[in-house]
């Protein structure tokens, strides 16, 4: 059974040639021009993965993706965008993206990006974590905290998500970046450690410990072993 996308351009040109070379290696593709048609789409149908424009008519992009991941739908997301300014990923990541790929873009590039991404979301799929009284389910991207959802962005998930998998070992700052950060960035000492701060807040009250071991990086553990 091929993968669905949704592909989500305004750019008309752009739009058909997208299509036909992802049609072409096996995909079955369907293409809106606005985000209002987004958001009717997204009502009715599933998809294994949304290739969305930032600058669309109607609707922007981000609010389709904020719309998507306020209902905590899972599908995987990758920004296609000419905005290339480090706060601009920054806010698409934050707001639940996966992956941003800079317009103009090499197209053997973005469907290395879009077989990566159905990868990692094949690879999650019905995986559940607990640790302590965090339990995390991968398919849905969310973790509860005494059975109690927390309200996390997508780069707090993704961290929480990392020291889950690895409780009980060290994470290092690296790590987190690799896992974080799209293609070619890095967070810097700063963002990391601002990022693990936030995480800590939201998961006072659980018996875990989220250590920080200067030089070496973060761990989460029991907190009555600890």
């Amino acid at each position: 059974m091929s993968m669905h996308l949704l592909l989500v351009e305004d750019d008309i040109d752009l739009a058909e040639g997208l299509a036909a070379s992802l049609r072409q290696s096996g995909y079955t593709v369907d293409w809106v021009v606005s985000g209002t048609e987004a958001d009717h789409v997204l009502q009715g149908d599933e998809f294994d993965l949304i290739l969305l424009d930032l600058n669309l008519p109607g609707k922007s992009g981000l609010e389709v993706l904020q719309g998507l991941r306020g209902h905590k739908k899972p599908v995987p997301v990758l920004i296609l965008s000419a905005r290339d300014e480090t706060d601009d990923r920054v806010k698409g990541l934050d707001l639940g993206a996966d992956d941003y790929l800079t317009k103009p873009f090499d197209l053997a590039e973005l469907e290395a990006r879009v077989r990566a991404l159905l990868r990692r979301q094949r690879a999650g799929e019905g995986q559940r974590v607990e640790f302590g009284d965090l339990a995390l389910d991968a398919a849905a991207r969310s973790i509860t905290a005494n059975g109690a959802m927390l309200d996390l962005t997508a780069r707090e998930y993704g961290l929480m998500e990392l020291l889950m998998l690895r409780a009980g070992k060290v994470v290092s700052k690296a790590q987190i970046s690799e896992r974080l950060c799209v293609q070619g960035e890095e967070m810097s000492d700063g963002a990391i450690e601002t990022l693990v701060h936030r995480v800590r807040r939201k998961i006072e009250g659980c018996p875990v410990a989220l250590r920080t071991l200067r030089g070496f990086g973060y761990i989460l553990e029991n907190a009555r072993a600890a």
